[in-house]
């Protein structure tokens, strides 16, 4: 009966890491998609230090898995106890990291408000200075998703001018129609965007648009790491299982 167990232990294991091992390649996947996208996201990750910085997080973290997964389904099949310590150590290490960086999300989710982006924008934005990083991260999302600053085109009159501007409207560059949403893309009439008319610019604000991209993703995203969350952990319980019960 004892070996009965055992062996089911082991195959439950490596059910489990070979999960681990799929969610490691998923998050692989995506980190490099993120860094080399061609359709204008890169852009904005590159432009970017905190993005560019949780881009790697997600590569490192995605190998990291992919090897641990490797590792704990041959540390379960071969019944290596060496493995299989080494595996549940850092099984437990990213286990925490995980945990601590959700309850830092949720604590400083009052930061990705409407409100929050809408006084940052009119107190950094700098219209085309692309040499000014949140300039040219806001003109990079701008054009990627075809919006106008956070709420609308109305978030600019408060934004000042070049000092020598020929245009009268407050719209910013970014906020013209493009025949393609990319910075390569050519405007649909940009005299008669910069001079207010309407019909030539994108009206929608970023917030709305982007949280509409993205809110299928956020809870899939959310479901995701609660899955994987849960993996984990009985993952680590089953290599220590496995672990006492090896001769």
């Amino acid at each position: 009966m004892e070996g009965d167990c055992l062996s089911c232990m082991k195959y439950l294991m490596f059910l489990f890491n070979f999960f681990i091992f799929l969610g490691g390649a998923c998050l692989l996947g995506l980190g490099i998609w993120v860094i080399v996208d061609p359709t204008g996201f890169r852009e904005i990750v590159a432009a970017n230090p905190l993005l560019f910085t949780g881009a790697y997080i997600m590569l490192a973290m995605g190998a990291m898995l992919f090897l641990l997964g490797f590792l704990g389904c041959c540390g379960a099949i071969r019944e290596n106890k060496c493995l299989l310590l080494f595996f549940f150590m850092f099984i437990l290490l990213i286990f925490l990291a995980e945990l601590s960086a959700a309850i830092l999300a949720f604590i400083f989710r009052e930061n990705l408000t409407r409100e929050f982006f809408t006084k940052e924008l009119k107190k950094h934005y700098l219209r085309n200075n692309n040499t000014d990083v949140f300039s040219s991260t806001w003109n990079s999302v701008m054009i990627t998703f075809a919006c106008c600053g956070v709420n609308g085109p109305e978030d600019f009159e408060a934004v000042p001018h070049f000092p020598h501007s020929s245009w009268e409207t407050a719209t910013p560059e970014a906020c013209c129609q493009r025949e393609i949403q990319s910075r390569e893309g050519m405007f649909v009439n940009k005299e008669a965007c910069l001079t207010g008319i309407e019909r030539f610019q994108n009206r929608q604000g970023c917030y709305t648009v982007i949280l509409n991209s993205f809110e299928t993703y956020v809870y899939l995203a959310g479901a995701l790491a609660i899955g994987v969350l849960a993996i984990e952990l009985f993952a680590m319980i089953f290599a220590m299982c496995l672990f006492r019960g090896i001769q």
